[in-house]
């Protein structure tokens, strides 16, 4: 456990930084994963909706540092792969 008083102010401020970037991380990978289910399902249509959402899930989580640009982009990159194999 800390014992200075930066050090517990840091330990606080890691905290809430940890849970804001857990909650931006679930985000992108929750809107990933549902739009992997609808493909495998069959349904494009609904799968070619919920790009949007993913996409600004994944910037997001870029833009605030929780995942590197290239990273982001190769996820982007390869859900719209995905998608436009299965028409």
């Amino acid at each position: 456990m800390p014992i200075t008083k930066s050090a517990k102010k840091a330990l606080r401020q890691s905290e809430r930084r940890r849970k804001k970037n857990l909650i931006k991380k679930e985000a992108f990978r929750d809107a990933v994963k549902k739009i992997k289910k609808l493909v495998l399902a069959g349904k494009i249509d609904e799968a070619k909706k919920m790009v949007p959402e993913a996409y600004k899930a994944i910037d997001k989580a870029a833009k605030t540092g929780v995942i590197k640009n290239n990273t982001a982009a190769r996820k982007k990159s390869r859900l719209m792969k995905l998608i436009n194999s299965k028409n």
